[in-house]
């Protein structure tokens, strides 16, 4: 195996992974592929919906001061004017004049083009929002854009959140969605592509508070990795600059990944001030701005924004979740997953595909699916099958054997220690849901065989 910088495996490792066994594959891939465009497969579609419920069920679900909100991608032209991406969220971009490549000016190193050496053009700008038409007819008038942030579906519906939930400052509203960039080098796997997901909160403050509430999300969200699995070596803080902060922000501090290629941004944290809501109070004619009844008066609330992307953090978890070790085979492929990030949390092994042993292993795997999802798996050998789910990060397989059927316990096998017990079918659900929680869970099986709990 190639690892590069601190321990980190290398991504084409990552992409050979996520093809062969399901995670990503390829976008229109039967015609030759689209560029940086990439399809989520069946184990990849579960682990990116299960990064995203462990946010929602940070954020949202065990909060009582955020609410949830699902807008348009497709908004009013005008929304894009006010928050200042038509004439702000440009590129400089230069064409080679040999190999016709093009390129961020600011990626260009001697001023020369990075494929051939050739020579450059002058640097023009370039709008990195997708244009689209709504109606029949494509004219001006009917000019759309797909949404490169979900932050101002956020910002427009402020007034209609705050009136139908009654929150009272600090409040925040959070939003999963999809968001589009006509990114001019977009590459290195799903790591910049032109279609992606974003998380994003903005949480609304008195402007007094806003830099305590800066310093808590910037906190907060830094922890949300490292208890999901990320290790803490391969992850930092980095604060902009006065040069770089965007131009709505007054401050912002990077929480940034040591990917493959080097550190760069796997969520931003950013104060924006009164900026948002301002704009669009400006443009609208709209009054966007929070009543204190206990004071009377009319605040125009500073926002903090945590944002962060969905690839990158599915990205970010798969790298550091990769690991092999020697065994008698050779080398175990291991995907170190966090429980509650795995894409099957159970795998239903019958140990040969004998006929006595089929009717309890299906009943079992259909019994299991009510509360986890759960993969069956017959062919080959039981040490294949087990190697299978070590590599896709199945914390568990439970082996159904022919003392099973005279018993009615099955094998537990865990997948980091690959300790097996052996445990009542009646309490296998019950088990399985208390070790995929966290718990230092003990079994007393009859026959008087412990399973020693483990934490996380």
């Amino acid at each position: 195996m190639k690892r590069q910088g601190r321990g980190k495996v290398d991504m084409d490792t990552i992409v050979s992974l996520c093809k062969r066994r399901g995670f990503i594959f390829q976008s229109s891939e039967i015609y030759g592929g689209l560029s940086s465009c990439w399809d989520y497969g069946p184990l990849g579609v579960e682990l990116k919906r299960n990064i995203k419920d462990a946010w929602w069920r940070s954020v949202v679900q065990e909060r009582d001061d955020i609410v949830g909100l699902d807008a348009a991608i497709l908004m009013h032209p005008q929304t894009w004017v006010a928050s200042g991406h038509v004439e702000g969220f440009v590129d400089p971009l230069v064409d080679c004049k040999g190999c016709q490549k093009r390129w961020r000016a600011d990626d260009i190193k001697e001023g020369r083009c990075p494929s051939c050496g050739g020579e450059l053009t002058e640097a023009r700008l370039f709008n990195l929002m997708f244009k689209t038409f709504m109606g029949p007819v494509e004219d001006k008038a009917g000019l759309v854009y797909l949404r490169p942030e979900t932050a101002q579906g956020i910002f427009v519906n402020f007034a209609n959140v705050l009136n139908t939930t009654r929150k009272k400052l600090p409040f925040g509203i959070a939003q999963i969605g999809k968001a589009f960039r006509n990114e001019i080098t977009p590459g290195n796997f799903t790591f910049r592509t032109r279609e992606f997901e974003q998380m994003e909160i903005e949480f609304f403050v008195r402007p007094e508070t806003a830099e305590e509430w800066f310093k808590y999300w910037v906190e907060e969200r830094f922890n949300w990795y490292l208890k999901l699995g990320i290790k803490r070596d391969n992850l930092r803080l980095r604060q902009h600059t006065k040069q770089e902060l965007a131009h709505y922000a007054r401050d912002c501090y990077d929480i940034e990944y040591l990917f493959p290629m080097g550190w760069s941004e796997l969520e931003g944290i950013a104060d924006r001030g009164d900026f948002d809501l301002r704009q669009h109070s400006q443009f609208s004619g709209e009054e966007l701005t929070y009543f204190d009844e206990e004071t009377g008066e009319h605040i125009i609330p500073y926002v903090i924004e945590p944002s962060g992307g969905v690839d990158r953090a599915t990205l970010a978890f798969l790298l550091d979740a990769y690991d092999e070790e020697p065994d008698n085979e050779g080398t175990r492929v291991v995907l170190r997953l966090h429980p509650s990030l795995a894409p099957i949390k159970v795998a239903v092994l019958p140990l040969s595909r004998n006929e006595a042993l089929v009717p309890l292993s299906k009943e079992l795997y259909a019994d299991l699916r009510k509360s986890f999802m759960v993969q069956y798996d017959d062919a080959q050998s039981i040490g294949r099958r087990y190697r299978r789910q070590d590599e896709i990060g199945t914390p568990f397989c439970a082996t159904i054997d022919f003392r099973s059927l005279e018993d009615n316990q099955v094998t537990i096998r865990e997948r980091d220690t690959m300790r097996q017990i052996r445990v009542p079918i009646k309490e296998l659900a019950r088990t399985l849901q208390a070790k995929l929680g966290g718990e230092a869970f003990e079994v007393l099986p009859p026959g008087g065989s412990y399973w020693l709990g483990f934490e996380g």
